[in-house]
């Protein structure tokens, strides 16, 4: 009976799939099927015209197709494919972090050394500090360099590279894959993937920007710049003449996160935390240099790190997921928790999300 079921339920996939791919051939708006468990289960969802697709052709193109099957009007929207340093989640300028509850502040950490960003059962992300600090100065000025992400038995850095004059047609990142170097073409949407499929690695233009994707845990959207010499004048930096430090902006979307998630911007997304910043002022500024620091890039041996390899699966099996239920959706930074109001179709399996794709894209 249970063969009979699985062949009827292959025969209606392979049904619609087939379905699907008329449409998208036939439109230049790409469309997808909402799995039946989610939400808007079976619906069919066309994605808007001016996002026409998931990856668009166009490699300066900002934004993508997203196509969210647990919205309450289940419908497709168009959102950005590089980093927005004006939303949670968002780590940039010197840096500059946006937390999980809309708040702003600052992080200065110190340079040349390293910080956990997001430590949690089963991912952790560190980050290099660069900077200089400036005659007379009290404090390093510092900038996100790059960022160590480690899960399961994945180990995965992306850098950007050390130039003295910024040179808009090269290709300014660097990555490696469990410490061997990882090269990806230069051409937009050229991709790589783990083994297993759980580590995603996308540019999102020609150089210089790129997605990473933990699925089902993560997305982290980067560009590398350089410091520009009008950022440079009004905030006298005194940047060298043999370096422009090239660095990240950064932003993090979760769709997992554990209630206990520690790290710079990581706790920001507590239920339970309380920001501490002083409202109101310029630089309101948010510490944690002890608390966060690590040994290495890709090091798990800060006082509040909770990332473990061994012992991760049994401590996300005993720790319930994050709700995301009641979370507000609306775009206003003040709302909500900042968690993406989005989950990868899952599965209801012991394993935690399955993507379900045709022709490379997410459908849901």
């Amino acid at each position: 009976m249970k063969a009979v079921h699985c062949e009827v339920l292959l025969i209606c996939l392979l049904f619609w799939a087939s379905l699907i791919s008329e449409i998208n051939a036939a439109s230049k708006q790409q469309a997808f099927l909402c799995a039946q468990w989610t939400k808007c289960r079976s619906k069919l969802i066309k994605c808007p015209k001016e996002c026409p697709k998931v990856k668009p052709d166009d490699p300066t193109a900002r934004k993508g197709c997203f196509v969210d099957c647990n919205s309450p009007k289940c419908e497709a929207h168009c959102r950005n494919r590089k980093p927005n340093c004006n939303a949670p989640g968002a780590a940039c300028f010197d840096p500059r972090f946006i937390g999980g509850d809309g708040i702003v502040f600052y992080f200065h950490g110190r340079k040349d050394e390293h910080f956990s960003l997001i430590s949690d059962p089963k991912f952790q992300i560190n980050a290099r500090f660069i900077g200089l600090r400036p005659s007379g100065r009290t404090r390093d000025y510092t900038w996100i360099q790059a960022l160590g992400i480690m899960s399961g038995p994945h180990k995965f850095t992306l850098e950007a590279k050390r130039t003295g004059k910024w040179d808009d047609g090269a290709d300014h990142l660097y990555f490696t894959y469990n410490g061997e170097p990882l090269t990806v073409p230069e051409s937009h949407l050229s991709e790589w993937r783990s083994q297993d499929d759980n580590l995603v690695l996308e540019r999102t233009s020609n150089r210089n920007s790129v997605t990473v994707t933990l699925v089902g845990i993560a997305e982290v959207s980067v560009n590398v710049v350089p410091v520009t010499e009008e950022e440079d004048r009004i905030h006298n930096y005194n940047i060298p003449s043999d370096d422009c430090f090239a660095h990240l902006e950064v932003q993090f979307k979760f769709w997992s996160l554990s209630p206990v998630v520690e790290g710079v911007i990581g706790r920001t997304y507590r239920l339970d935390f309380e920001n501490p910043v002083k409202r109101g002022v310029a630089m309101p500024v948010l510490g944690g240099e002890d608390e966060y620091g690590t040994s290495s890039l890709l090091a798990k041996d800060c006082p509040s790190c909770l990332f473990s390899p061994s012992e991760s699966t049994a401590a996300v099996e005993g720790t319930p997921a994050m709700p995301f239920e009641p979370v507000n959706c609306s775009s206003r930074l003040g709302s909500g928790l900042g968690l993406v109001c989005k989950k990868i179709i899952c599965s209801q399996t012991a394993t935690d999300y399955v993507s379900v794709k045709k022709q490379g894209n997410p459908t849901g």
